[in-house]
């Protein structure tokens, strides 16, 4: 279990609070403005109600505690008063990122790593499909932003769509997204064959009377729960057309192992799971090899003395590549609520090229990008030729932008407003090792892309995930209409399991606001452990996330990084 200091045990006690949790954090100052006027409605999201635990220690169950309010942020520009009255609106879009659907049961995974690095295994990756399904009826439900009551424009989900980049994960998130029935289960039809029922001490086995470390730190018996994970489930499917970003677990074997080593490559369709290890050594072997040495994890698996569970192998568990992720997207059956391809070019099945741009709204154009490095590795980078691109459509939009050395341009152009996407944050893309697909290509460090992004007064925000964390940080430019915000919003797999709507609001002064607002999956807070319906496994879903026992208090972010009002001087 991963130490817990007094300063993460304090902010996860006080979730429910508006205190100083995360101020003091922020080396640049936080400026805090003070709450801003209430939404028009605040109902469904973390305005209104936040899951908060029942109890001081131990295994807690969930309970409903008050909403947050909207902190308003100057960091950038001056809030004026009056502006609620003066504001239009420009765009309401929706932010999901790092859902990881799991395949929980697939021989190509490292559970028995997760004493090195907690995210191996999880006590309700069985859920991630329920737990998905109920976060898009959550979207249908709200269906505007809480601010303006403007109509959904647009979602994006920011990466890690997939835990394995398998075909059976990737089916399952398409249907989510797009509608109908996901039976989340591979392998043997009627039976769960994974390390959550393998009677090791290492993972929680919930139909098991054995005390393993899980059930030591609290967790229940639950009779029934993995035949009931891996039942069908239906999704209403998302009614806003949505867009789709590259992760970095979409890309390579377990998020970090680049793909082509033969060995792993057999493993995902095979019928042999590595579940225990013969000594902590020998999983910390697998574990430095996953992290820094991918083309020594044959041998470190080949060293494991305790043999291999024999599972039903199943070609649906295949991996797939860049291009046939994109293809699945572009696939006319997969289209749901729009558009076509789901922002990919109609030729990038061929091309593999996984950046584009699209309208949000009218005047309100998103920048999608593709951080994922080829090469492997957690972190990511951008190809030298995605970075041109990136400056080229900028330029395309802006009638006034500054040149590399600080010098005003101007051109006759419609400025766009810009909101970028990415999976990986500004400081986690410096990955620069060459990407085996375009080896002589120089890679882009998050620094650099900063520094271009502060040329160019129309860009309002750069969203993103893969920390898990929520997180806004303030970019202050060398103008203030060279500002912009980094907003980064935690995943649905690990607590607090949250989305992120961003309503973008001319402000009719000089300024702009975005005002952001975290939400919650449409499940219960609580429900009675034998309700294995789709609807109660949601709900466990969360409360298992939070009760897992490398749960890190810091991923819900301080009060300035949940529920704010984000000013920006416009130039306009």
């Amino acid at each position: 279990m991963s130490d817990i200091t007094r300063r993460k045990f304090l902010t996860f006690a006080g979730l429910g609070a508006i205190g100083a949790v995360g101020f003091e954090a922020r080396p640049w100052g936080l400026q805090y403005a003070g709450a801003a006027p209430l939404p028009t409605s605040g109902a469904g999201t973390t305005l209104e109600a936040v899951a908060v635990p029942l109890g001081d220690s131990g295994y807690r169950r969930l309970g409903a505690g008050p909403g947050w309010p909207t902190i308003v942020r100057t960091e950038l520009a001056e809030a004026r008063s009056g502006r609620e009255d003066r504001r239009t609106a420009l765009a309401s879009l929706v932010q999901l990122t790092d859902v990881h659907l799991v395949d929980a049961q697939s021989p190509m995974r490292f559970e028995y790593v997760h004493p090195f690095t907690g995210s191996a295994f999880r006590p309700h990756e069985t859920l991630t499909a329920q737990g998905l399904v109920a976060l898009v009826a959550r979207v249908n439900a709200l269906a505007s932003g809480p601010h303006t009551q403007r109509p959904f424009d647009a979602v994006v989900s920011t990466g890690d769509n997939t835990d394995n980049k398998e075909f059976a994960e990737l089916g399952w998130f398409l249907t989510a997204l797009n509608g109908g029935t996901i039976v989340p289960n591979t392998g043997a039809p009627d039976r769960y064959e994974g390390v959550q029922n393998s009677g090791a001490d290492l993972y929680w086995n919930p139909e098991s009377s054995i005390q393993d470390m899980y059930k030591k730190a609290g967790f229940p018996d639950i009779p029934g729960l993995l035949g009931a994970a891996i039942s069908p489930v239906t999704s209403p499917g998302l009614r806003t057309p949505w867009y789709c970003v590259f992760g970095n677990h979409d890309d390579s074997v377990q998020g970090t192992v680049p793909s082509g080593i033969p060995p792993l490559e057999a493993m995902y369709t095979g019928s042999l799971k590595f579940e225990v290890p013969g000594s902590p050594e020998e999983a910390k072997t697998v574990d430095i090899a996953t992290r820094f040495d991918p083309g020594a994890i044959p041998a470190a698996l080949s060293a494991i003395t305790t043999p291999a569970r024999v599972v039903t192998p199943d070609p649906a568990r295949a991996p797939f590549t860049p291009r046939q992720f994109i293809a699945a997207h572009l696939d006319p059956a997969n289209t749901g609520p729009g558009p076509v391809g789901h922002g990919f070019a109609p030729d990038a099945g061929e091309t593999g090229i996984g950046y584009y741009s699209f309208e949000i709204a009218p005047g309100v154009v998103g920048i999608s990008m593709d951080s994922t490095n080829r090469a492997g590795f957690v972190d990511g980078s951008l190809g030298a030729a995605q970075f041109r691109w990136i400056e080229d459509t900028l330029v395309a939009g802006s009638s006034r932008y500054f040149d590399t050395a600080g010098n005003p341009v101007s051109q006759v152009r419609n400025d766009t407003w810009f909101v970028l996407f990415s999976h990986h944050t500004s400081g986690s893309m410096d990955n620069v090792v060459p990407d085996p697909s375009a080896p002589a290509e120089p890679r882009i460090r998050g620094s650099r892309l900063v520094d271009l992004l502060h040329r160019f007064p129309n860009v309002l925000a750069w969203v993103n995930g893969h920390t898990h964390e929520n997180q806004i940080t303030p970019w202050p430019g060398s103008t203030p209409e060279q500002s912009f915000w980094e907003i980064n919003t935690a995943s649905h797999i690990d607590f607090p399991q949250h989305g992120r709507i961003i309503e973008v609001v001319d402000n009719v002064d000089g300024t702009v606001s975005l005002l952001t607002t975290l939400f919650e999956a449409d499940s219960p807070y609580s429900v009675d452990h034998t309700d294995l319906s789709p609807l109660g496994l949601a709900s466990l879903y969360r409360e298992l996330s939070f009760n897992d026992i490398h749960a890190d208090p810091d991923l819900l972010g301080g009060t300035p990084d949940r529920n704010v009002e984000l000013v920006l001087a416009s130039g306009r």
